[in-house]
């Protein structure tokens, strides 16, 4: 195993550097740096800011290992002596704070070790061991931009994908799930219009504050009345803007809305639905323009080959034990891993590390706090603990790559 460390201290170095999606220079510049160092083939500026290395050992199957390198706009309350103060540019062009509130640092930390652990093994293994850190997730479109960028054209195409993602659960632990494992998102942003006057006289206009109102309410019955209990949908308004001042009524409102499902005629009748709420409500407040629904993030479904899931969860028990690994049910947050797999047509296995303390996370257990006490991905507060989160995740990519690789 490798020495944790000088990774324990590029973790820092990372989680104080954050970077908006598409903008990962630095972080890509680290990366490819350390992949050099380790005798990979490296290309840089693959999909934007994306790197690639690539290491062959003779004839064998090829493995594609991916880590995401992206930040969120959050100002971090970790309180961390290595917490980010880094402010960024969103893609609306508003300075905004940024922060790994995701864990995606810790994700290319643990790439970069399982690399140094791998390549340092000479005799071990054959085949080609394909490292992807790619941009944007947070936005789902990075690994669609590595793929139209010639990714498997210009590197090979993979005999299956791997990859991980921290989370909140106790550290030491791995969950995966066969089949859809990580929801499809769709995100939209509903320009409402009205017509804006004084707020003295609500008479003369047509007021787009209670025209959202009116909608973020109705919205929340797309899923009790138009899902069924069996199907898994997640609905959630996450901003309202409107007007400027107590005493104008505005001429228009901004929502922003994320949907997440599992099944595509369930996707289709929601969309359908939110679509059907948001002109009617227009409708019925008197509205004279129709609103506008734009999307502007999307992800498919992550769909988790059984076969590779089995055979990758049998040498994690192995290794880890039959008590630290275990399936986490259908997971509500989404994933543009999957592009890789469709893309190529080769399996995926993707799994979960825990990143939580795991006194901390028991206490809270037993007191049946843990949604409140054990902070998620992209809250402020959500940084995982260094050990044995590192370990764990850095072993972990080892043993499922040394997997699927050919042996010498």
């Amino acid at each position: 195993m490798v020495d944790t460390t000088a990774l324990t201290e590029l973790y820092k170095d990372l989680h104080a550097h954050p970077e908006l999606s598409f903008h990962e220079t630095r972080t890509a510049g680290i990366a490819a740096d350390r992949l050099r160092a380790l005798g990979f083939e490296t290309s840089t500026g693959v999909g934007g800011t994306g790197v690639v290395g690539t290491l062959r050992r003779g004839d064998g199957p090829t493995v594609l290992l991916r880590a995401d390198m992206d930040a969120l706009p959050v100002a971090e309350e970790t309180g961390l002596s290595y917490a980010s103060t880094a402010r960024g540019t969103d893609p609306d062009g508003a300075d905004v704070p940024v922060a790994h509130a995701c864990g995606h640092d810790m994700h290319v930390v643990c790439l970069l070790g399982a690399l140094e652990e791998l390549a340092g093994d000479r005799t071990g293994w054959r085949g080609t061991i394909l490292a992807v850190f790619q941009p944007a997730e947070e936005l789902g479109g990075g690994a669609q931009a590595m793929v139209d960028d010639g990714l498997f054209d210009r590197f090979g195409t993979p005999d299956v994908v791997l990859g991980q993602h921290v989370g909140p659960f106790p550290a030491g632990m791995l969950a995966v799930r066969p089949g859809p494992a990580f929801a499809a998102t769709d995100a939209l942003r509903i320009r409402m219009f009205g017509k804006g006057g004084h707020g003295s006289r609500p008479e003369t206009t047509i007021d787009p504050v209670v025209m959202a109102a009116s909608t973020v309410l109705r919205l929340q019955t797309v899923v009790s009345r138009t899902v069924a209990a069996t199907d898994t949908v997640v609905l959630t308004v996450g901003s309202l803007r409107a007007g400027t001042k107590d005493n104008i009524i505005p001429d228009d409102a901004v929502l922003e809305v994320n949907i997440r499902t599992y099944d595509p005629a369930v996707r289709t009748r929601v969309l359908d639905a939110v679509t059907r709420i948001v002109n009617a409500e227009a409708a019925a407040a008197g509205a004279t323009r129709t609103p506008e629904i734009i999307p502007i993030d999307s992800f498919p479904v992550l769909v988790n080959d059984p076969a590779a899931v089995a055979r990758t969860a049998t040498v994690f028990r192995s290794r880890f034990g039959d008590d630290h690994v275990f399936d986490p049910g259908p997971v509500t947050g989404s994933e543009d891993v999957g592009v890789f797999a469709t893309a190529s047509g080769a399996p995926c296995c993707y799994w979960l590390f825990g990143g939580a303390d795991p006194d901390a996370f028991m206490r809270a257990a037993a007191a049946g706090t843990t949604d409140t006490d054990i902070p998620s991905n992209h809250s402020a507060r959500f940084a995982p603990v260094l050990e044995p989160t590192l370990t764990v995740g850095i072993e972990a990519l080892v043993v499922a790559a040394r997997e699927w690789l050919g042996q010498s």
